[in-house]
């Protein structure tokens, strides 16, 4: 932290040095401690640096301070040259790279980079939508190291590109392709047998994915952490028992919109997966207390759960949550219409209210009144509370629940009780129904 703030107080006091390369801070520090002291710059400020003078451009630009860039904060447009021009700069130094959002970045360039900068670890290439299943081959044949990879949105990967991963990445760790949707088993069963140690798997908007690939998933990775399914709407609960009884160490699982799964995920995820800390099922419709039940017995570490429109539970679920999940942060229930002030209650009093529960989302439950404000006071890190279309929800229970809690953020909307009055002639009126709190 010395050295960074050292650094940045050197370039923003201009009198310490001049354009020449005998200027006093030169003569001062060792050229060892200078690099060190570059070392904590931004790319911005390294680029600053180097046009100062000759001894400082050979150092601002040495390899050694260019080993993790991200280019999404700083300049989105660039050209392929760009790439080429850091690889060759940061060769064999560079180990994580972000161009994130490059929509100018095509295989071309990228073939260049995997060439130069062969002990890459991280490459996220997240809406590079030029990229094609050339860049993977690229990657597969240069980048041995490579351990996590984001393809997310890149609509042009295909089967091609994982099995040309699995080919020459067998270090890989994590891998989002969410959004390329023309993957299929055939490339998930390609990937999965040849990187054993894959952790984190993002299949967000696979769609065309099927419970053969989740069988594949579950058989070669038994490493797995974290995997997203979010909408992959073909997935029924075959392909993902196969998961929890496959994967032990799962922690997180998204497949909210897989409209298809019941209870018997569930049962699956209690079984077989007592690590798991979050759970995203919005829109599952078919689950019920039975399930969620087993699940709180059996996962204690639950953390966050995305419930919203699981609209068969009942206070029952939230019963069992107050019970057995003492770490719960964050729960969705928007559009649980069946919950009652009765349900909060009990979570309000459970061990998680007084300092772990942070946010809680009640949009759309019909059911639930000021009462259930009153429950809450108690939960002290309760940062954000959403009561959109609660119509049994007051200004004045809103503002007793702020005197426990003044700095929580509550959004919620009340409707006039009448409309607004006429304004006469022929302007426009504008009814005031939505009020931010």
């Amino acid at each position: 932290k010395f050295l960074g703030n050292l650094g940045k107080h050197i370039f923003l006091h201009h009198g310490m040095f001049t354009n020449s390369d005998e200027a006093v801070i030169n003569k001062k520090l060792p050229k060892e401690l200078l690099l060190r002291i570059f070392s904590f710059l931004d790319v911005v400020t390294l680029c600053r640096c180097a046009q100062v003078s000759r001894s400082w451009n050979v150092l601002a630009l040495d390899g050694s301070n260019w080993q993790r860039i991200d280019l999404f904060d700083f300049q989105r447009d660039i050209e392929g040259r760009v790439v080429e021009n850091i690889s060759k700069r940061c060769g064999g130094f560079l180990r994580k790279l972000s161009l994130r959002g490059c929509l100018g970045v095509g295989d071309s360039a990228l073939r260049t980079f995997a060439q130069n900068c062969r002990n890459i670890e991280l490459l996220s290439l997240n809406g590079c939508t030029k990229i094609t299943d050339s860049t993977c081959s690229s990657l597969s044949k240069f980048c041995p190291k490579l351990k996590h990879l984001d393809l997310a949105s890149c609509t042009s990967i295909t089967n091609l590109s994982l099995k040309a991963l699995s080919e020459g990445c067998h270090s890989l760790e994590q891998l989002n392709i969410s959004w390329c949707d023309q993957v299929t088993k055939d490339g998930i069963q390609a990937l999965v047998r040849s990187c054993p140690g894959l952790k984190g798997l993002f299949l967000k908007g696979c769609t065309q994915l099927e419970d053969e690939a989740l069988k594949q998933i579950g058989a070669y990775c038994p490493e797995l952490v974290t995997l997203n399914l979010q909408t992959c709407s073909q997935i029924t609960d075959e392909g993902l028992i196969t998961i929890c009884r496959g994967c032990h160490r799962l922690q997180s699982l998204c497949v909210s919109g897989c409209a298809n799964i019941t209870d018997a995920i569930l049962h699956a995820l209690g079984q077989n997966c007592p690590r798991l800390r979050i759970l995203e099922v919005a829109r599952c419709s078919q689950l019920t207390d039975v399930g969620f039940t087993t699940l709180a017995r059996n996962c204690h570490e639950l953390e966050k759960m995305d419930l919203e429109e699981c609209v068969q539970i009942t206070d029952g679920t939230l019963i069992q949550l107050s019970i057995h999940c003492p770490r719960l942060q964050v729960l969705s229930l928007s559009h649980c219409e069946l919950i009652t002030d009765d349900g909060i209650r009990h979570l309000g009093s459970g061990p998680c209210a007084h300092d772990c529960l942070e946010v809680i989302e009640l949009d759309n439950c019909p059911l639930i009144t000021d009462a259930s404000l009153e429950h809450l006071k108690s939960c002290h890190s309760l940062d954000r509370i959403e009561l959109y279309d609660c119509q049994q929800i007051t200004r004045a229970g809103i503002k007793r629940l702020r005197t426990h809690l003044p700095n929580i953020k509550v959004h919620a909307y009340f409707a006039p009780v009448t409309p607004p009055p006429s304004v006469g002639g022929s302007r426009q009126r504008f009814c005031r129904c939505c009020v931010l709190l």
